[in-house]
Parts: C-alpha cells; sequence; structure tokens
C-alpha cells in the first residue's frame, strides 16, 4: 500500500490473459515494421491497455497531441514549476494513460491551464508500485466539457531522459516524464477519443488564479489541492 492521498488514481489493472497479451505482441510486431503510420487498432482490449502495455515493455515513450499529421517532433521550450519539464525539449511518457489526456484536451477551442502527473512509488520491499495519477483541468474549462478526438505517438525510447526519482511528502517516486534535446520521428501513431480515457470521469477542476498562486508559493505542494 502507498497511503497516498485519495485524489490520486490507481491504474485500472490490466490485463494477464495470454490471448490477449499475444495480439499485442502480434499487433506492435506489425507497427515495428511499418513507416510510422497510422496503427489500424481492431482489438477487443480498450487502447489504453494497449498502449500501457507498449510503455511497460517495449523501448518506446509516447506523446499526446491533438494534431494527427506530426512527421518528425522538435523541441520546444516548456512552461513547468518542475525543473526537469521547464526546458527545449520534447516530452513524452513511460506510461500508456498520461498521454490520452494530453491528446484529448481541445485546448484551441478552450483555453485552459493543465495540473497533471503520473508516477510510480517505491515500496518498501524494493518494488514499485503501479501507476498513479492525477488529472485536472481549468474549472470552467471543465464545465464545457472540452474535449475531441487527438493522437497518441510512439517514439522511440533511444536519446530520451529519464526524470530522477525525488521525494513527494514521505515518498519517493518515479515519474513517467521523459525528455529528448532533439528532433525524434514517431514510429507510429494511434487515434483516441475521449471515451477512449479511463478517467474521463475523475478529472478535477480547479481555480487557476488561486491554485497557481500556490504553486508559487510552494512548489513541492503539488497538486495544490485540500481535499
Amino acid at each position: 500500500m502507498t497511503n497516498l492521498p485519495p485524489y490520486f488514481l490507481r491504474r485500472p489493472p490490466m490485463p494477464t490473459d495470454p490471448a490477449t497479451l499475444a495480439a499485442f505482441e502480434r499487433l506492435h510486431a506489425a507497427i515495428a515494421e511499418g513507416e510510422g503510420g497510422e496503427i489500424a487498432y481492431d482489438l477487443a482490449a480498450p487502447r489504453w491497455q494497449f498502449l500501457c502495455y507498449l510503455a511497460d515493455t517495449k523501448n518506446i515513450v509516447l506523446h499526446g497531441s491533438d494534431n494527427p499529421n506530426i512527421a518528425m517532433f522538435e523541441p520546444r521550450q516548456s512552461d513547468d514549476v518542475n525543473e526537469f519539464g521547464d526546458r527545449k525539449a520534447i516530452y513524452a511518457a513511460s506510461d500508456g494513460i498520461w498521454p490520452m489526456y494530453f491528446a484529448i484536451l481541445d485546448r484551441a477551442r478552450y483555453p485552459m491551464s493543465l495540473i497533471n502527473s503520473s508516477v510510480r512509488v517505491h515500496l518498501q520491499d524494493g518494488s514499485r508500485s503501479e501507476p498513479y495519477y492525477f488529472f485536472s483541468i481549468a474549472r470552467e474549462a471543465l464545465a464545457q466539457k472540452p474535449y475531441h478526438r487527438g493522437t497518441v505517438y510512439l517514439l522511440p525510447r533511444q536519446g530520451f531522459e529519464k526524470q530522477a526519482s525525488q521525494r513527494y511528502r514521505d515518498w519517493t517516486i518515479d515519474p513517467a516524464q521523459w525528455a529528448s534535446p532533439v528532433p525524434v520521428a514517431p514510429l507510429a501513431r494511434l487515434a483516441v477519443g475521449p471515451e477512449d480515457f479511463p478517467f474521463l470521469d475523475r478529472m478535477r477542476g480547479h481555480d487557476t488564479e488561486a491554485t497557481f498562486a500556490r504553486a508559487r508559493q510552494d512548489p513541492d505542494a503539488f497538486p495544490w489541492v485540500d481535499d
């Protein structure tokens, strides 16, 4: 048990049956032989499970976007309270759910602030927990249900740097964030919609001005909520 606050969401169970895992492997093999195109997804398992399987077992990181036509990712300057996330880089995740959050948010039509995370917790027996998440968007945007279809890109992990383990309150955590300072060509892409995101009904809303004032005052108090 991690005893993290209840606003952190634990990843739902992953499939373990041989038939589903074999289907994942066959689709991954087809991707490996492809040329960076769209994945024709026809498996019974939810798309988030396939993406998590890839992130957990393959040399792949994932990036979510509302642009379905990215042929080459270029480093861009980010804006983050965390030093690792506040530099010119391409950001990706070693997790399948976190990138979907970025893919399905329609930020062009609904400007919004974002607060989010994906981490694993170091346990007393030396292992790591399953992933835990926090997802929030500006309260006024949340009321508009600002979702649309997006794309999750599969990127080669080579050349990416993993964010280091860090202390968070009473825990040591491993963030799922990776960064590359050089351009990266995607291996493939998968279309996703709001219905594919397993935490859509648990998206939180925050007061942007009040929350970011608290973040500036105490950057280590993420996610700056009381419950």
